[in-house]
């Protein structure tokens, strides 16, 4: 069965942006890079909420081709704009990407037909509503905190509300050089959710 894997770049403090969602606090080496393409060479789709997939799909079909990047970030665009895109939009306003399919909201059902499907895992980035919706319904398999070595204070955190607390199982940690720490967990009461 497919795994679905959260991935996320967050502060000490659980930031994932600042107030205005600002990036410009992300450390990225070579370590971090070969994560990234790992992830997706071994993926086999992205699932995106709306504006995590428009803002996808204005930059890395672009990037694929641009000869002012480097090979890695090409080798990586190629590959996120070949892989089967699942976006999450009620409106149906989703950017035109190649390989993309729309969900209108995150249901357990169709969810676990995902799971129970042909290819590698289902990656997502960004998209908190998507994560919260898919945490609240115990849907993760894995979280992949690249957790960077500043507190941020105020931003935009991964998890709000007032949701109950889900303890999470620690598989791995990885130092990077550049300070950032790649920290995997599984649910501690992973439940499949297929058979």
């Amino acid at each position: 069965m497919r795994r679905i894997v959260v991935t996320m770049w967050t502060t000490l403090d659980g930031f994932v942006a600042g107030p205005q969602d600002q990036m410009d606090w992300l450390l990225v080496d070579d370590q971090v890079r070969r994560y990234e393409r790992e992830l997706v060479e071994n993926a086999g789709s992205l699932l995106l909420g709306r504006i995590t997939h428009d803002d996808f799909a204005g930059y890395w079909p672009q990037a694929a081709q641009n000869p002012a990047e480097t090979e890695g970030v090409r080798g990586y665009a190629r590959r996120v704009d070949a892989m089967e895109k699942i976006v999450v939009s009620a409106s149906g306003k989703t950017a035109t990407w190649q390989n993309t399919r729309r969900l209108a909201r995150i249901d357990r059902d169709e969810i676990a037909e995902l799971k129970r499907g042909p290819g590698g895992d289902i990656v997502v980035y960004g998209s908190l509503g998507v994560i919260r919706s898919l945490t609240d319904l115990r849907l993760v398999d894995e979280f992949h905190l690249l957790v960077h070595p500043l507190f941020l204070r105020r931003g935009r955190a991964l998890f709000d509300g007032d949701q109950p607390p889900v303890r999470l199982e620690p598989l791995s940690a990885e130092p990077f050089v550049s300070g950032v720490v790649l920290t995997r967990y599984r649910p501690a009461e992973h439940i499949p959710t297929a058979a």
